[in-house]
């Protein structure tokens, strides 16, 4: 047992890393690759969504426009302010988030009435959304590791994401729950929105089926501009979308989005390495 007060946290964070896991390791098993499971075959919940491909550009549109409109008047809000570099990072983050959403829901109001949109299948999205985090989490420490080896071997230094380092730096107290708060909800609510229920869900019945897991889990790792953290997000992505595509309710991997949110602002509230 580890005496020193850093070799103790990276104790804890390996023995909780592991139970996580392990956890998932066998979630995977039980409900995925066990004779049980492959027995029942490969369930898929996921209606078609029976948008144009003018009205799918029009979602693309307006999420992206309301996303820059207000996080330009995040900025401006935060120069007027004279507020710090943190802070001004946090607001400006927030802004784009809340643009993104709602751009979304312009649409899905004014707009996707007409497409029908399906009802969620009647599935728990707590207990789906935790088992969903769990099978991910396992391969999410495999990918880590394999992709920041590589980037060490090419000389790249590995550091956490802005958002992640400014988390676990000290301030004041409403840059740490503004950040929190639009880490485990806001951003799992908006990023569900667009990448699964917006672009895998169009894609997944015009382009096969490999290329609609791929490219929402690839723009999805490639908006957070970090490339340390671009292969495990990939991999959560993917993840994510076989996660809707089998339950066929959204709420599942907002569930499960946030729990991974949620881990990773835990441990690094707690001064771990998570």
């Amino acid at each position: 047992m580890p005496t020193d007060a850093t070799s103790l946290a990276d104790y804890l964070d390996d023995v909780y890393e592991s139970a996580l896991a392990l956890g998932g390791l066998w979630l995977l098993w039980s409900h995925v690759l066990s004779p049980k499971a492959r027995a029942r075959g490969r369930t898929v919940r996921l209606a078609a969504w029976p948008v144009t491909v003018g009205d799918f550009f029009l979602f693309i549109g307006l999420a992206i426009w309301g996303g820059l409109a207000f996080s330009t008047g995040g900025s401006l809000v935060a120069d007027h302010l004279v507020l710090s570099n943190d802070a001004k990072l946090i607001v400006v983050g927030a802004a784009f988030q809340l643009g993104l959403l709602a751009g979304v829901a312009i649409f899905l109001l004014r707009f996707d009435r007409r497409a029908g949109a399906p009802e969620a299948p009647p599935v728990n999205p707590w207990a789906t959304g935790a088992a969903t985090f769990l099978i991910a989490f396992p391969w999410i420490l495999l990918t880590a590791f394999v992709w920041y080896n590589l980037l060490d071997l090419f000389g790249y230094e590995v550091a956490p994401q802005p958002m992640v380092d400014l988390m676990g730096r000290s301030g004041p107290l409403w840059q740490r729950i503004t950040t929190v708060v639009f880490a485990v909800v806001i951003a799992p609510i908006t990023e569900e929105l667009v990448f699964r229920a917006g672009i895998f869900r169009y894609l997944r019945t015009r382009l096969p089926r490999w290329a609609a897991l791929l490219i929402p889990a690839i723009i999805f790792a490639a908006v957070h501009a970090d490339l340390p953290s671009f292969a495990p997000l990939l991999v959560l992505g993917l993840v994510f979308s076989l996660a809707y595509e089998r339950t066929g309710n959204i709420r599942t991997t907002m569930v499960a989005h946030a729990l991974f949110n949620l881990n990773t602002t835990v441990l690094v509230l707690a001064g771990l390495n998570g």
